[in-house]
């Protein structure tokens, strides 16, 4: 006798792959990975240029930024970029191995967003600031999943959570938040924007990546089977 009973189809879910700067070139799919991954890092730096603009506060490592860029002659972008060398000179210690994403994200983040700087005007009414600031936190939640999903390795900040993690054995929640108080902390103390779009934007961040990282993780294992 045959059974009619419907055979179910299980999907695995998609997940991010451990690996080294080498593999992830090798891995492949890079028609697809490397236009996500450019598109992912300049939406990033308009995102943070929103932001700004929205003058509610910015995200936490742009307070640091924004705070710099007061005081030293150059742009927030510059800034950016200028932080990003510095934490990869930090991930020495650490054993971490930048990958191509990496480096990217150090100067492309930036660029784009000062010149989403020159573009964007400063927000005059409430309800544009709220827009633009609302529409930053989302819009950088969808480019970080997409920057991330291109599996091209952390961006400079992230390792250095995820180094610190693995060096000191305390928990990634902790040294994300320890990480984050001391930038917004200094960044403050140096004139940096912090207000209710900080709080947003860390309180929001985490969920919303979390949500959309596996609509654009790029599947790799039939390539990594090959």
């Amino acid at each position: 006798m045959t059974s009619t009973t419907p055979v179910r189809r299980v999907r695995a879910r998609r997940e991010l792959d451990r690996l080294g700067p080498v593999e992830q070139v090798r891995a492949g799919r890079l028609g697809r990975r490397l236009p996500q991954l450019l598109a992912g890092l300049i939406l990033y730096g308009v995102t943070l240029a929103m932001i700004i603009r929205g003058t509610l506060g910015n995200a936490p490592w742009d307070v640091l930024h924004q705070g710099l860029a007061r005081h030293l002659p150059i742009s927030i972008g510059t800034a950016v970029i200028a932080v990003s060398l510095l934490v990869l000179v930090l991930w020495i210690p650490l054993r971490e191995l930048p990958g191509l994403g990496t480096i990217a994200n150090t100067f492309v983040v930036g660029l784009s967003a000062d010149a989403a700087l020159a573009v964007i005007a400063p927000a005059d009414r409430l309800w544009e600031r709220v827009a633009l600031t609302l529409g930053g936190v989302l819009l950088n939640a969808v480019a970080t999943a997409m920057y991330i999903g291109s599996q091209f390795g952390p961006g400079p900040r992230d390792g250095l959570m995820t180094g610190l993690h693995r060096r000191t054995g305390l928990p990634i929640g902790l040294v994300r938040t320890c990480l984050e108080v001391t930038v917004v902390g200094i960044g403050w103390l140096l004139g940096g924007v912090l207000g209710l779009g900080t709080v947003l934007y860390a309180v929001a961040i985490g969920p919303l990546v979390q949500w959309l990282l596996p609509v654009f993780i790029v599947d790799l294992q039939e390539h990594l089977r090959e």
